[in-house]
């Protein structure tokens, strides 16, 4: 009698070491480990501490497990384990966890009419809208775009505006608590905490790439969220297709909702967002025609108009932040500046573009550089020649001429050129 049970008891740690080998270590200390194995006439019986855990591995990682028990000359049972009162609490299970987060959400309340928007985030801003009022079918709702063009202000807007319950989380900060509740042997808790709203929004899920039994867990409460009908809101620096460190099954799951792109504030955006900020209306309008710069440098500049105003006791006039910002706001751009910046881009030296060299290399550049004078600047075909190093003007208009034949044949050659239209501009 002693002699089987020790060699059940072997086969049972056998059959762990077994699973163990085929299942990330991460996934097996979520899932596996806490099972009650046992056999009985020839079955591998599996009890798992609630429903959801039981229904989560048998919907994924049931071939693994029946592999295993085959192995062994077994088959597969999972069911859910009746749980004995106790008066102390018992880990995975979901009726005594306890958890919050270990940094609780201070989002400061901010409205969506404090959100200042493009015209071309028009849709993006509607969708976000409808988000906040309540359940809709485009879930989940995938916003992407560069640094500083209002993903996590929207975010914060939604998470302000919406009905209901509403769970906020950054990608590191869900990637953190994930491996805390594993630690703590809270990880039925942290799922139901996740689970238990109306809205979920994740920050920057680009945080995930590489991180698999993180990944898994997510895209299964994304899925457990979806079906149950709740709103998801995710954000990232990139669209689903380009995120790398995602597998295809997440991409395709990640783009399954609505997809929409936000870009940097444009001109108009940036006015206003100085403006709102207390800067004069004439200041603002300046540096919002003098820089390019995205949401988040915006806001730096107007912090720093304003802490100079505080400690210097004066308003800031134009003259006074074009001084104060000479190394965000950008220059005018002479034609020279440009001739030395197309050099760069095009790999020659502006010596040999103003020399006598004749090379095909040097021509095509020195006549690309005179194509795009001529399109930027309102200088006469001779003045053109001489910021290429003294041409006549017949040689100008032949430039012209030869330059126009080839954009007609070579896309890639004008795409360049209208590139270094743009810039100059």
């Amino acid at each position: 009698m002693q002699a089987a049970a020790t060699k059940q008891i072997i086969n049972l740690e056998n059959i762990r070491g077994a699973i163990a080998a085929k299942i990330d270590s991460a996934a097996f200390t979520s899932w596996i480990e806490p099972l009650k194995f046992s056999i009985c006439d020839g079955v591998l019986v599996l009890g798992a501490q609630n429903q959801f855990s039981a229904d989560y591995i048998a919907s994924v990682y049931n071939g693994v497990l029946s592999a295993v028990a085959a192995e062994f000359g077994l088959t597969l049972s999972i069911y859910v384990a009746s749980v004995p009162v106790a008066t102390t609490k018992i880990a995975n299970d979901n009726n005594t966890q306890n958890y919050a987060p270990a940094t609780p959400d201070v989002t400061a309340h901010i409205a969506f009419d404090d959100f200042v928007s493009s015209d071309e985030n028009a849709f993006v801003l509607s969708a976000a809208r409808r988000v906040a009022t309540g359940a809709v079918s485009f879930s989940p709702l995938f916003i992407y775009g560069p640094a500083g063009c209002g993903k996590t202000l929207l975010a914060n807007c939604i998470n302000s505006s919406a009905t209901g319950r509403v769970v906020m989380m950054s990608g590191a900060q869900f990637v953190a608590e994930f491996t805390r509740s594993l630690a703590t042997h809270t990880i039925f808790a942290f799922k139901d905490f996740c689970r238990n709203c109306d809205t979920f929004i994740l920050d920057d899920i680009q945080v995930l790439a590489g991180k698999r039994a993180t990944m898994d867990e997510f895209m299964q409460l994304v899925i457990d969220l979806r079906e149950a009908g709740k709103n998801v809101v995710l954000t990232s620096a990139q669209s689903p297709n380009n995120l790398s460190g995602f597998d295809r099954r997440a991409q395709s799951l990640l783009a399954s909702g609505l997809v929409a792109d936000m870009v940097a504030p444009d001109k108009n955006a940036r006015r206003t967002i100085l403006i709102r900020s207390g800067v004069a209306n004439d200041v603002a309008e300046y540096i919002a025609a003098h820089t390019t710069a995205n949401g988040h440098t915006i806001a730096g500049v107007a912090n720093k108009i304003k802490t100079y105003s505080e400690l210097m006791g004066q308003s800031v006039d134009i003259d006074t932040a074009s001084r104060l910002l000479a190394d965000t706001l950008e220059k005018s751009k002479t034609p020279i500046a440009m001739v030395r910046d197309m050099c760069e881009k095009l790999g020659v030296s502006y010596d040999s573009v103003c020399g006598a060299g004749r090379g095909r290399r040097l021509v095509l550049a020195r006549q690309i550089m005179m194509v795009v004078l001529k399109d930027v600047t309102n200088l006469s075909l001779a003045e053109i020649g001489n910021m290429v190093g003294g041409r006549d003007h017949a040689t100008v208009l032949y430039a012209i001429r030869q330059i126009e034949k080839l954009k007609q044949s070579d896309l890639v050659l004008s795409a360049q050129i209208n590139q270094f239209i743009s810039d100059c501009r």
